[in-house]
């Protein structure tokens, strides 16, 4: 009788996992968060709070797909089925916090788009997000069957750009110089040199 590794036992154990309940427990905290915010729990400037969260939780979800790249060519634990789902995640957060900019903080179109053309931290969010919605549009497998695989990956390569972006963003939106932004650049510079580094499991 064989006897599996931890990687090939992870493995298999997430091949028997649907995706699901991945997108179900990652989105609740979008609603929990809202009501918070209605609710006053989320202290004395409720939608700065809930717009800083759901960013928060965009740039999260993110960097958690790219993840799963690495963590398979130096581990070997295949989690490639659920990089869909996480970006998607990712996406849907962003889109949270998006419209609580729009609709509840900034709430005037034409300051919305001056905001947008003159705050470089604004362009540049919204540069990542629109970067990220043919990403979105194209999650489905009848997408990548239309695209080819090879035309998909060289699009959805747009992930790292957007990541980069929004990490920008991050650090530009904070008043002086704090840790977390940092935290999330220095997670995203891993991610981006694992890249380069050859893999001992190529042919994985």
């Amino acid at each position: 009788m064989t006897t599996l590794t931890w990687p090939q036992r992870l493995t298999a154990g997430a091949r028997r996992l649907p995706e699901w309940p991945v997108f179900v427990l990652g989105a609740l905290p979008g609603p929990w968060f809202f009501w918070l915010g209605l609710s006053g729990q989320l202290g004395v400037e409720p939608i700065e709070a809930l717009e800083h969260q759901y960013g928060r939780l965009a740039l999260q979800f993110l960097l958690a797909g790219l993840v799963v790249s690495p963590l398979w060519r130096f581990s070997g634990v295949n989690l490639v089925k659920f990089r869909r789902p996480l970006g998607l995640l990712a996406f849907y957060y962003l889109c949270l916090h998006l419209l609580v900019w729009l609709l509840l903080d900034v709430q005037i179109p034409a300051q919305a788009w001056a905001d947008i053309v003159k705050r470089p931290f604004v362009t540049l969010g919204m540069a990542g997000f629109v970067l990220l919605v043919p990403l979105a549009v194209t999650s489905t497998r009848a997408a990548i069957r239309r695209m080819g695989p090879a035309a998909w990956r060289r699009l959805h390569r747009l992930v790292y750009l957007a990541a980069i972006l929004g990490v920008v963003h991050f650090i530009m939106g904070r008043k002086g110089l704090q840790y977390e932004p940092l935290i999330y650049a220095g997670g995203l510079a891993v991610l981006l040199a694992l890249r380069l580094v050859p893999s001992r499991a190529k042919g994985r």
